[in-house]
C-alpha cells in the first residue's frame, strides 16, 4: 500500500502545530462512541501493562478501574496532554514532519489512536513505528467516527466513504509485514444524516480497526 502524493494533501497545508496551538478541552465524539471505545479497551487491554496513546489529548477514555504500569501520551498540544490524568508521561511531536517515535523497540503492550488517524500523511511510516514499539503479541487499536477537522484530514480520507475509510486503515496495517490480519468492529449510526450533522446524541458511528504484532 502506497498513497499517491495527492492523496496525502490537506486543504490547510499550514504547519499543524499552528492549528493545534490552542487547547480544545472538548470531546470530538458523542457519549455513545466514548462508551463503546472504553468497553473495547476494557475487553482488549490488560492491567499492569504499558500503553502508548498516540495523537492523544486531555482524555484517553481508558477504563477507570484498570491500572496500568505506564501510559505514555503523545500529541500536538502540551496543555491538553498535561490535563490528561491517565498519562504518566507525554511528549509533543508532529508525526507529519517526523514519524520516528523517540521510544524503544518492543516496549509497549498496546498502541491506541482515537479519532486522529485521518490526519496522518505518511501512514506507512507511522504504522511501521507502531509495529516497532509493540511487544510481540501487542495490540494496536485505531478508532474513528465520521467527524474530523475537514481542512486537516488527508484527501484519501476526505473523499472516501465510511466503508472505504475502514478499508484504508486495514491497508495501513497490511502495509507492514508482521501484523495480524486486521479485525474490524463497526457500529453504524441509525440516525438520518441530517441529525448526525447536527450532532444529535447517538449519532456518531463507531469504527475500530484492530491488529496484533505477530
Amino acid at each position: 500500500m502506497q498513497l499517491r502524493p495527492n492523496q496525502r494533501l490537506k486543504l490547510d497545508d499550514t504547519d499543524d502545530k499552528l492549528f493545534y496551538a490552542y487547547p480544545r478541552f472538548v470531546t470530538h465524539v458523542d457519549e455513545g462512541f466514548i462508551q463503546q471505545l472504553t468497553d473495547l479497551y476494557r475487553d482488549r487491554l490488560k492491567p499492569n501493562t504499558r500503553i502508548f496513546d498516540m495523537m492523544s489529548s486531555w482524555v484517553s477514555h481508558l477504563p477507570e478501574e484498570m491500572q496500568f504500569d505506564h501510559v505514555e501520551g503523545h500529541g500536538l498540544n502540551a496543555e491538553e496532554l498535561a490535563r490528561n490524568a491517565c498519562l504518566n508521561h507525554y511528549f509533543v511531536q508532529n508525526l507529519n514532519e517526523n514519524p520516528q517515535l523517540p521510544l524503544p523497540d518492543e516496549d509497549f503492550d498496546a498502541v491506541l489512536n482515537c479519532v486522529s488517524v485521518q490526519y496522518v500523511q505518511y501512514p506507512e511510516a507511522v504504522f511501521s513505528e507502531i509495529y516497532r514499539i509493540l511487544k510481540p503479541g501487542g495490540v494496536a487499536i485505531i478508532s474513528f467516527s465520521n467527524r474530523m477537522f475537514f481542512e486537516k484530514a488527508i484527501q484519501a480520507w476526505r473523499e472516501a466513504s465510511e466503508a472505504a475509510r475502514v478499508e484504508l486503515v486495514k491497508e495501513y496495517f497490511a502495509s507492514v509485514p508482521g501484523f495480524t490480519t486486521a479485525e474490524v468492529i463497526a457500529s453504524k449510526s441509525t440516525l438520518p444524516n441530517f441529525f448526525q450533522w447536527l450532532g444529535a446524541a447517538g449519532g456518531d458511528p463507531f469504527y475500530a480497526v484492530i491488529a496484533y504484532r505477530n
